[in-house]
């Protein structure tokens, strides 16, 4: 699928149903807390389907899919009939109310951990955190090498390449001195600290990302596998074969070797690959083939597969999954507001936002990954969608729940001309934000 229409399609597959499920967790609860709810929407807009439930709510599917809504009945947008005042929304006790409103947070955060336990059920391909740092970057001055197993990053166990990333990335937030420990080749322990209170403020987290240089270590200059009928196999080149150069030019990783490939086939298909195999140094003749495989953009190649990184795939039964899932949700909570913190207070760059475009491109690439990479973008979203609704801002959940909270302590409901300049006030904070992360967007579209 084109990438465009892909991204557009998968966040409107996401934002259907993870803004369904929020809404469903309004209805659910304000059905059983006796209110009576006048409309379930999926979608907006003009209604392509609907019915009337014997409960007398309108269920509908409208033509834009971009989540749902629900409508209940409320003193505030109109006449009530009398005989309907008991389950109307605001007759209800402040504490239904409450639970009514925080229910769409509640679901999502339910269908959070859901999706990761899914995920852990299935397992997500990752690799092991093997590590290489780019030379001169701060992660190669800090002492990382070429091989390098992380351990620990900052004091917290590390098993995969994303759990070490996800630990690095918050500390990339906080621009303080990071201390890992790591296994060298040789098998030793050694405490390294990462100067990241050297990076510039400002910046968004991939520029920090770029300085610090830190990437999962590529595979060593060995094929791994020769395609037969392949360039490669044409030439003679075997199995288990050390690639040591390529018309001369020393590659020091299969990384190296393939950028080496497209570089010299560019200038001449004929190329001199020398091979070590054994006590023998091979000069293997190969001619190099622009071609398209496996549905990927053509380019030069030669027909030789790499080593695959060591797999760290995590994949639990049930119950262990639950409590990985359970881990994992307390874990990006606590990150998600160790970041809204430190952007409240200045340590962090707004520029870290995503809007819109940034989702749909991420859903997309998640997508084509495969479902447990899926399952983890919908469970992060999700979770995000919940903290977001929670925050302190009138016209989201966490505003109304200010107010009703307001209301426990003073004994009465806020005057309707305090919610309506909360209202506003709510209106201005939530564009003023969705503006900043749509320019974000579209500045790294622009850059990349």
């Amino acid at each position: 699928m084109n990438p465009f229409f892909g991204s557009v399609f998968w966040l409107l597959v996401t934002l259907g149903v993870l803004v369904t499920f929020h809404e469903f967790g309004h209805y659910w609860v304000a059905r059983r807390c006796g209110v009576k709810v006048l409309r379930f929407s999926v979608g907006f807009g003009r209604a392509v389907w609907k019915r009337i439930g014997r409960d007398g709510t309108e269920y509908q599917v409208a033509m834009i899919p971009l989540g749902g809504y629900v409508k209940m009945l409320d003193a505030r947008e109109g006449d009530v009939d009398p005989a309907l005042r008991e389950v109307e929304f605001t007759s209800k006790s402040v504490w239904k109310r409450i639970a009514i409103v925080i229910a769409g947070p509640g679901f999502n955060l339910i269908f959070a951990v859901a999706a990761l336990w899914l995920m852990f059920m299935l397992g997500r391909p990752d690799a092991a955190p093997v590590v290489t740092a780019t030379p001169g970057s701060m992660a190669a001055v800090a002492g990382i090498q070429s091989g390098d197993r992380l351990l620990r990053v900052d004091g917290e166990p590390v098993a995969t390449m994303s759990d070490a990333m996800d630990g690095i990335a918050t500390a990339l937030l906080g621009r303080e001195p990071l201390p890992m420990v790591v296994k060298g080749r040789d098998g030793s322990q050694r405490d390294v600290v990462l100067p990241l209170q050297e990076l510039p403020a400002g910046r968004s987290i991939d520029k920090y990302f770029d300085k610090l240089g830190l990437k999962l270590a590529p595979p060593p200059a060995v094929a791994a596998t020769v395609v037969p009928g392949q360039p490669a196999a044409q030439a003679g080149m075997q199995s288990g074969d050390v690639l040591v150069a390529v018309n001369g030019k020393p590659v020091a990783d299969f990384e190296a070797f393939a950028k080496v490939i497209r570089e010299a086939a560019a200038q001449s298909p004929k190329l001199d690959v020398t091979v070590r195999r054994g006590q023998q140094t091979l000069h293997l003749p190969v001619v190099a083939r622009y071609e398209s495989l496996q549905g990927q953009p053509a380019r030069w190649s030669v027909g030789v597969g790499a080593i695959p990184p060591e797999n760290a795939t995590r994949r639990y039964g049930p119950a262990k999954a639950l409590g990985a899932a359970f881990a994992a949700t307390w874990d990006t909570t606590r990150q998600t507001f160790t970041m809204i913190g430190k952007m409240v207070t200045g340590d962090a760059s707004t520029k870290n936002l995503s809007g819109v475009i940034g989702i749909a491109q991420v859903a997309n690439q998640s997508a084509q990954a495969g479902l447990p990479y899926f399952l983890n973008f919908l469970a992060l979203v999700s979770l995000s969608l919940a903290i977001l609704n929670l925050l302190p801002i009138p016209v989201l959940d966490g505003g109304h729940l200010l107010y009703y909270l307001i209301e426990l302590v003073k004994g009465s409901p806020v005057s309707e001309r305090t919610q309506m300049i909360g209202q506003y006030i709510g209106l201005v904070l939530l564009f003023t934000l969705m503006g900043l992360a749509f320019y974000n967007d579209i500045h790294r579209t622009l850059l990349s």
